[in-house]
C-alpha cells in the first residue's frame, strides 16, 4: 500500500525502524516516486537535537547550526526511508542496512537550529540481489531553497535469517 504524502509517517515505518523513532530528523513524508527511486522528506530541526545541542555558540566564530555530523546521519535514516517505501525492505523480515561509501559529501551552508530542511535522496543505481542489494545514493538537502548539503554515498542491504550469527557483517 503506497504512503499518504505528504503527511506523517505511518506507524508500521515507525515500528520498523532499527533505532527508536526519536532519532529519526525527519517530520513529514513528502514524496515517494518508485518509478525514479526517490524519496523526499521534511526535517523541521530543532536547537535541542543531539549534538547541535551541545555547541559552544559564538554570533561569528561559531554561530548555532545544525551539526554536519546530524546532516550525516539524516542521510542514512533517509536511506531506510528509502529501502521501506521504495525497495520494500522490511528490517523485522531481517533486512538491514549499512552504510559503507561516502563519496563528495560536500556542507554548502550553515543552517540555522528551528529551520526546515528539505532532504531528498534517490538510488544513481543498484545492483539488486536476493540476499543482498547494493545502492548507490544521491542525497540533497536544501534550506530556504539553497543547497545546505550533498553526497554521494552507498549502501549495503543484506538479509539476515533467524539464527544467523550476530556479528559484524564484512561490507567490502
Amino acid at each position: 500500500m503506497a504512503p499518504t504524502v505528504p503527511g506523517p509517517f505511518e506507524q508500521a515505518f515507525l515500528d520498523d525502524l532499527p533505532y527508536d523513532p526519536a532519532i529519526l530528523p525527519f517530520d513529514q513524508l513528502l514524496e515517494v516516486d518508485r518509478d525514479k527511486s526517490r524519496v523526499r522528506c521534511r526535517w523541521t530541526t530543532r536547537p535541542d537535537e543531539t549534538i547541535t545541542n551541545m555547541q559552544r555558540n559564538h554570533p561569528v566564530r561559531h554561530p548555532a547550526h545544525v551539526s554536519g555530523a546530524l546532516m550525516v546521519h539524516a542521510t542514512g535514516m533517509l536511506g531506510f526511508v528509502h529501502a521501506y517505501y521504495v525497495l520494500d525492505l522490511r528490517h523485522h523480515e531481517g533486512w538491514v542496512g549499512y552504510g559503507t561509501h561516502m563519496k563528495n559529501v560536500v556542507f554548502r551552508k550553515l543552517v540555522p537550529p528551528g529551520e526546515v530542511i528539505e532532504c531528498v535522496g534517490w538510488a544513481k543505481r543498484a545492483r539488486i540481489g536476493q540476499q543482498r542489494h547494493f545502492v548507490r545514493y544521491q542525497f540533497e538537502f536544501k534550506h530556504d531553497g539553497d543547497l545546505c548539503y550533498e553526497s554521494e554515498q552507498s549502501a549495503m542491504w543484506l538479509k539476515t535469517e533467524d539464527g544467523a550469527a550476530t556479528s559484524a557483517p564484512a561490507l567490502v
